[in-house]
């Protein structure tokens, strides 16, 4: 009888001896002693300061510790109820700390902390803990089945983590659960049933982790959920009808999933909602009208689906709502008058649909519009007047439509910094009251009917990137006041009526990219200005009626790359040999002009050539050797007097020189006198002509443009090594700006004025001839806007060298060491080097065939220029050198940046370039290299709390639109140096990612909306 008694008495004796004898409190000493082991576990955390051996935890404020009382008796010791430590910079291991100590614990607040290893399974001996909140830490591991016996347990928060393996089903055991969380992390498996069991629940939080399978229709039980987000997952399956049955739900949030089917009608009951979310997904069918009841709804997410039908009319019963986004469907019919009736509304996306007929009058009654997207529909009738005169518009894209009206009465917009009305039918003149919309960054009214001048006022748009004016009727000069836009980097006028000359100024415009005014009336010379434009990657000035000669300083743009048109004009004169500099161009039409002379030989250079028409001109001699020329169509030289060469069509140039056959003659005349005068003769005339012959090439080779020694086909080395050798006074230490594991870099001016780059390669490295021709080859061929430009080599005996475009400030590295530079390199300009360099390396590993890995992906081969913009340099180079080399790792990158399976495997692969790169970002962030790399593989998903503590404090603080680039960046970072490379995403993803990871709602940040090309094709 008395063992029954004690084994049923057990547990409260256990709890009583946790009480002294006196009744003085629960046993002080042994929760002091637990507390401070635990202290001492932890890395320095000034936060524990307070502490201290010889104190009370409960008696002398301990931070974060909160006491309660226990009733014992008579007595009613303290105890500690509560630790509440968020955000306190913990650093260690939770099952450092000894809970049976703390037996009273009713809350544990850890949030945002670097506690690392598991969740340990003994805090699941708590009988009174309520509360569990773990979320912004780096623990990894399973969740702890053991934690589905814990009855008194409320709230359970395990976000951003790294928590793996499946969510137990014991967890549907706690039946007091309100809060459930475990956002952000690598969670797989499918939703236990379980969880319907948890009828108290009202919140449930499963986002953003790996979840797979069908969303439980037994969900429908929790009629006390509030809040129940499942997006970012790879759920399958259709959605439960019987979630209508959740009336208290005020979110819903199951995008970016799987999921099929047809939206069921019974979300209708749910009259609390506010947040609805479904896009991203596979659905089908029409939106239910039911959704018209939803009178609190704010936002209606349902885009990128496959969603069909009408707008339903009831949609205009939503008078709370701020944002409707439904772009990227199948939606049809017109879009509902009702809508005029939405005065909350502030985002509208339509675009990428099938719908049609006229939009409301009015959906900007009350002035809150700022985005309006209905791009690619087939929209007709006149533009909404209401939309006219909405000064609260930040973007507007009606472009691809059948939209009708003038657009003389557009205007103005104070906020506006995108507009889009391309391709509709339009007409009008362009009012001056563009001007004063002084946010548009990129302003296109192309393909319409316009009529007018183009308005000197646009000159105002300091910010504007992009002009398209082309394929309209717009008429007079084009007004010299557009040099002012120093910001512009597209300029397209185009099929037009404008006449007058081309501006000289438009040579101040340093960041233009993309110049197009062919198709106009223009008269007048090329001005020798537009050679100061060398950011410029295309230019058409085709179809106009221009005269003089070609300026030579169009051999300047050595970035041109796309086209170089000039076509059905009236130019004349020779060709300037400058053009042969232009190494990235592929496409040059020089046809239907007065051209005389012969073709330069410099031309030879060009090797990126694909399209040469000289076509309708007056030139003459032969064609210039090398690889174009040898398998050219007739039709790019016909209609010309006298050209030659080795094309199908053209006559063959004559192999006589006038000097063989004045030796003929001699010969001739000295065989007429005497045979041993004619031998005497002959080898004194064969003697002459030798040395007549060999100082004639010597001064032909003289006067070759220097710029043709870049050839990678045709390039001997003489010439380079010559003016090389002249410009650094042979490899003079005056000249170099830095060095390498393979070699030195000098800074050399060829004649002419033009810098360059070389990397003399170590005298120590052996190269094997062949091998490194065929690879600079590969790598000359390489062309993009953001890697630094190889343009030729040098394979002497005595000196090898490799030729690159010389980018003025320097690297990376050396920016971020000097303290005025790196205040100077701002955070838009640290996110936009960013942008550069993951572009880069998209075209290296996804454009290139086959893949070109980088293997050196450090901040000291990221190259800035005078505007900050990144280049990588020195891609390939280790391959160059030692292409047979079986010791991968020793050419596989810097020390710090080398992926860690490179000490395991001799693989190189794509990813260790993401590596790489993902400690450049995290350089980037910091103003400084990481040290601490091996932490940072446990960041992923505590990118808020760890850019606070990692911050460069060099530069401005960041503004609320940098502070978001910045938190992307550090997420990007931390998902790029996983240890293992399949956890690592593809560059592909990761430059998406970084220009186009915007929330539908921050579309009025600058910086993401000029990297979201997709807003053109309703995508914002």
């Amino acid at each position: 009888m008395l063992a029954l008694v004690l084994a049923l008495f057990q547990p409260c004796l256990l709890l009583l001896l946790h009480v002294d004898a006196s009744g003085g409190g629960v046993h002080v000493q042994s929760q002091l002693a637990a507390l401070l082991k635990w202290k001492s576990t932890l890395r320095s955390s000034p936060s524990l300061d307070s502490w201290r051996q010889g104190t009370s935890p409960c008696s002398s404020n301990w931070t974060g510790i909160d006491c309660g009382t226990v009733r014992h008796g008579r007595n009613t010791p303290q105890v500690v109820i509560g630790i509440y430590l968020p955000n306190a910079g913990l650093d260690g291991r939770l099952g450092e700390l000894n809970f049976s100590a703390l037996p009273f614990l009713q809350y544990i607040v850890l949030s945002y902390n670097r506690l690392h290893g598991e969740i340990p399974r003994a805090i699941a001996s708590l009988p009174m803990l309520s509360s569990l909140i773990l979320t912004g830490n780096w623990l990894h591991g399973q969740i702890p089945p053991e934690l589905g016996d814990m009855p008194s347990l409320t709230q359970l928060g395990l976000s951003l983590n790294n928590l793996t393996g499946h969510i137990p089903a014991s967890l549907g055991n706690l039946s007091s659960l309100v809060d459930l969380v475990i956002h952000q992390n690598m969670i797989t498996g499918t939703i236990p049933e379980e969880l319907s069991k948890i009828t108290s629940l009202e919140d449930l939080q499963l986002s953003s982790t790996s979840l797979s399978g069908p969303i439980p229709e037994s969900f429908g039980n929790l009629t006390k959920l509030k809040i129940l987000r499942l997006y970012d997952n790879q759920l399958s399956g259709t959605i439960p009808s019987s979630l209508g049955n959740l009336v208290h739900l005020q979110s819903l949030e199951l995008s970016a999933n799987q999921l099929e089917g047809h939206i069921p009608p019974s979300l209708g009951n749910l009259g609390n909602l506010s947040d609805f979310s479904l896009y991203g997904n596979n659905l089908i069918g029409s939106i239910p009208d039911e959704i018209g009841r939803l009178v609190n709804l704010r936002t209606v997410l349902l885009y990128q689906n496959m969603i069909s039908g009408s707008i339903p009319a009831t949609l205009g019963n939503l008078t709370s709502m701020t944002e409707f986004s439904a772009f990227s469907n199948k939606l049809s019919g017109s879009v509902p008058r009702e809508f005029s009736n939405l005065t909350q509304l502030q985002i509208l996306n339509l675009g990428n649909n099938s719908l049609s007929g006229e939009l409301p009058s009015d959906v900007c009654k009350q002035g809150n519009l700022q985005l309006f997207v209905v791009s690619a529909n087939m929209l007709t009738g006149t533009i909404p007047s209401g939309i006219k005169a909405c000064s609260s518009l930040r973007a507007i894209d009606i472009s691809g439509n059948q939209i009708t009206g003038d657009i003389s009465g557009f205007g103005p917009y104070p906020h506006l910094f995108f507009a889009n009305l391309e391709r509709n039918n339009l007409y009008g003149v362009l009012s001056r009251t563009w001007g004063s919309s002084i946010n548009l960054t990129i302003f296109s009214v192309a393909g319409n009917m316009i009529t007018g001048s183009l308005p000197p006022e646009l000159s105002n748009l300091v910010n504007l990137g992009e002009l398209q004016l082309h394929n309209n009727n717009m008429t007079g000069s084009i007004p010299p006041e557009l040099s002012n836009l120093s910001n512009l980097y597209e300029l397209s006028l185009s099929q037009n009526q404008f006449s007058g000359h081309i501006p000289p100024e438009f040579g101040r415009m340093s960041k233009l990219q993309h110049l197009d005014i062919y198709m106009n009336n223009l008269s007048g010379s090329i001005p020798n200005e537009l050679g100061s434009c060398t950011e410029l990657i295309f230019l058409r000035l085709d179809g106009n009626s221009l005269s003089g000669y070609l300026p030579a300083t169009l051999g300047n743009l050595w970035k041109l790359q796309i086209v170089l048109d000039v076509s059905n004009n009236k130019l004349i004169g020779g060709l300037p040999a400058e053009l042969g500099n232009l190494q990235l161009l592929e496409l040059l039409n020089l046809s239907h002009n007065e051209f005389n002379g012969s073709i330069p030989s410099s031309f030879s250079g060009m090797v990126s050539l694909s399209t040469f028409d000289v076509s309708y001109n007056d030139l003459e001699g032969p064609l210039p050797t090398g690889r174009l020329f040898s398998n050219a169509p007739i039709a790019w030289f016909l209609h010309n007097s006298g050209l030659c060469g080795n094309v199908t069509g053209l006559p063959a140039c004559s192999s006589s020189p006038t000097i063989g056959h004045q030796r003929g003659r001699i010969l001739s005349l000295v065989l007429a006198i005497t045979i041993p005068l004619c031998i005497v003769t002959i080898l004194a005339t064969f003697g002459f002509i030798m040395i007549v012959h060999k100082s004639n090439r010597y001064q032909k080779t003289a006067i070759i443009d220097r710029r043709d020694v870049f050839s990678v086909w045709n390039f001997d080395g003489k010439l380079a090594f010559e003016d090389i050798i002249r410009a650094t006074e042979n490899f003079s230490d005056s000249y170099i700006i830095g060095s390498g594991g393979f070699g030195t870099v000098y800074k050399v001016q060829l004649q002419g004025g033009r810098l360059v780059a070389v990397k003399k390669l170590h005298e120590t490295e052996d190269i094997s001839g062949e091998s490194f021709m065929i690879e600079v080859e590969v790598l000359a061929k390489i062309r993009h806007r953001s890697i630094v430009k190889l343009y030729g080599f040098c394979f002497h005996q005595m000196y090898k060298f490799l030729v690159y475009d010389y980018i003025d400030r320097g690297n990376l590295h050396s920016t971020l060491e000097n303290e005025e530079l790196a205040k100077e390199l701002n955070w838009q300009r640290r996110a936009a080097a960013a942008r550069d360099v993951a572009q880069a390396l998209y075209y290296l590993h996804h454009e290139c065939k086959p893949p070109i890995i980088h293997r050196d992906i450090t901040s000291k081969n990221i190259l800035l220029d005078r505007h900050f913009k990144a280049y990588v340099s020195d891609f390939g180079v280790a391959k160059v050198i030692k292409p047979d080399s079986s010791n991968w790792t020793e050419l596989a990158g810097t020390y710090g940046y080398i992926a860690p399976e490179l000490s395991y495997t001799s693989a190189v692969t794509t990813k260790c370039d993401v590596y790489s790169f993902g400690v450049v970002l995290m350089e980037i962030v910091m103003g400084r290299y990481p040290l601490d790399l091996q932490s940072l593989t446990s960041l992923q998903g505590h990118h808020h709390n760890i850019a606070i503590e990692i911050l460069d404090q060099r530069p401005p603080l960041p503004t609320t639109v940098e502070e978001e680039e910045i938190l992307l960046l550090v997420e990007v970072a931390t998902a790029c140096v996983q240890p293992s490379p399949q956890s690592r995403p593809e560059m592909q993803d990761v430059y998406q990612k970084l220009t186009r990871h915007c929330p539908s709602y921050a579309f009025a940040t600058t910086s993401c909306a000029l990297a979201l090309e997709g807003i053109k094709d309703g995508e914002v």
